[in-house]
């Protein structure tokens, strides 16, 4: 990997903290010119990777995204193929990506520069070795059809368990210290009456349901059983974690409660269930960092899914050239 885009500043800090040999580039993905990775890559390119924001096509997507958003990001990657032409071009997303408009633009535009896409496929990252199910679609496009005929199907690794990822973890730090080794495994702060739930709420996988009246929340009362379930809910041990999404350590966004003690997972919790390795750091202040870890691939699904787009361009004609992200 040689070259990456991104807009956000603490996202940005964080990828050159991790990756110093990447030329990162700080900005709108709009507005660069795709010849600035020319001189990166003078023997061609292999694979360009494009991860545009999941929001606008997230069936959760209620306000601040529209589809038009989305598309555009995705479309704005068509004049990097048309500067770098790669062997191939990896598209990510959420799975509403399969079912909007943009896939069909999106291949009529690489026809036009003489690519092929393949049709979507759905991969849950929970089949390929992260502590966690998150639904994602994969689109793949590549200059030559053959390439696309020798994707291998994706393995489907055991499935890894809370427990698994996060059981062998000491107690969190109290809230606020800045004394502990782990500057991601401190407790954020909870009010007493969040204690008081949480105190009543079943471990192992027990939700709000089990709440006595006095200590339900407003919000809540008259709620369908299927309309947000997972707030107020912990984890269970034996099984991969829900969707962790920018709200990961906040019990009111989602099942991240801990399976047994009362609190919300820690940030470190939650990079882990996002199967980021302990030596990988985050800038930012802790909102900052529960958006980096909600808004990531994880690492570990990419490393599969890196072992099968390198073996189909292996296969194809033999030799791989480089890596571009």
């Amino acid at each position: 990997m040689v070259g990456a885009i991104d807009i956000d500043p603490t996202a940005c800090s964080t990828y050159r903290a991790n990756h110093p040999e990447v030329r990162l580039l700080e900005d709108d993905l709009k507005q660069v010119d795709p010849r600035v990775f020319q001189p990166l890559t003078p023997n061609g390119l292999d694979l360009l990777a494009v991860c545009a924001p999941c929001q606008p096509f997230s069936a959760r997507n209620r306000h601040r995204f529209t589809r038009n958003t989305g598309k555009d990001l995705v479309l704005s990657a068509i004049p990097f193929v048309a500067v770098l032409r790669p062997r191939m071009v990896f598209f990510e997303n959420v799975p509403g990506l399969g079912k909007d408009s943009v896939f069909e633009d999106l291949a009529k535009e690489l026809a036009t520069l003489g690519y092929h896409l393949a049709a979507p496929r759905w991969v849950d990252a929970a089949d390929l070795g992260v502590p966690q199910r998150r639904q994602r679609i994969i689109l793949v496009g590549a200059q030559k059809r053959d390439v696309l005929e020798s994707v291998c199907d994706l393995p489907k690794l055991p499935r890894v368990s809370v427990a698994m990822a996060i059981g062998d973890l000491p107690l969190p730090a109290p809230p606020n210290d800045t004394s502990y080794s782990d500057p991601l495994h401190v407790m954020r702060a909870h009010a007493p009456i969040t204690l008081e739930r949480l105190k009543n709420i079943p471990p192992d996988g027990g939700t709000r349901h089990s709440l006595p009246e006095h200590l339900q929340l407003r919000c809540h009362k008259g709620l369908k059983p299927n309309q947000f379930p997972d707030s107020y809910g912990r984890l269970r041990w034996n099984e991969p974690a829900p969707t962790l999404t920018t709200g990961c350590h906040d019990l009111t966004k989602g099942r991240y409660a801990h399976p047994e003690q009362h609190r919300a997972i820690t940030l470190r919790e939650a990079a882990r269930l996002q199967s980021f390795p302990d030596t990988y750091t985050f800038s930012g202040k802790r909102r900052q960092i529960a958006i980096q870890i909600g808004n990531a691939v994880p690492p570990r699904m990419m490393e599969e899914i890196g072992i099968t787009l390198r073996a189909a361009l292996a296969a194809a004609d033999g030799e791989l050239v480089t890596g571009v992200l």
